[in-house]
């Protein structure tokens, strides 16, 4: 069935069946290779897309729910202001180990910082809570985020900002 979806600003036509992940769709029809496969089930969050700004896992999303929200993946997230922040503070603090679970990771953190851009620490440990890291880069993780929210880079050793890592 043919299906307009908005991905990342533009408007795009998938002919897949509803009850397709939309991870294979992504991956597949669109050939956007930022969300990952990781479990299949929803639990990792190595997929996980913005739907109108809220963080869901694309593998256990089927097409036919997506309905006429907007998609974000992490090729798009740097249209954003927060999408912006938080890349650059993965980078500033060297986020990520092999990087397979960054593009998730990244994806929760800007639905976190969209909602609540100064959010506390169980705020963003429950934000973060389903999203999976097997080289366990988590404090890297809070490090960015904490980073996105402040602006300053976190562990700073003098103002002019550099920092041990």
């Amino acid at each position: 069935m043919k299906t307009a979806l908005k991905v990342n600003g533009r408007t795009r036509i998938v002919d897949a069946p509803g009850d397709k992940p939309l991870l294979w769709v992504l991956r597949e029809e669109l050939e956007l290779s930022g969300p990952k496969f990781g479990c299949g089930q929803g639990l990792c969050g190595a997929c996980t897309v913005l739907l109108d700004g809220q963080a869901v896992r694309s593998c256990s999303t089927p097409l036919s729910a997506v309905g006429k929200a907007a998609i974000t993946t992490i090729e798009g997230v740097g249209a954003s202001e927060v999408g912006q922040k938080v890349a650059a503070a993965w980078v500033d603090q060297d986020v990520p180990q092999c990087g397979y679970c960054q593009a998730g990771q990244i994806m929760s953190a800007v639905a976190l910082l969209s909602a609540n851009p100064r959010p506390g620490e169980a705020e963003i440990d429950a934000a973060m809570s389903g999203n999976l890291c097997r080289c366990g880069t988590y404090h890297r993780i809070r490090a960015a985020i904490r980073q996105a929210v402040t602006g300053q880079v976190a562990g700073s050793l003098n103002p002019g900002g550099d920092h041990a890592g």
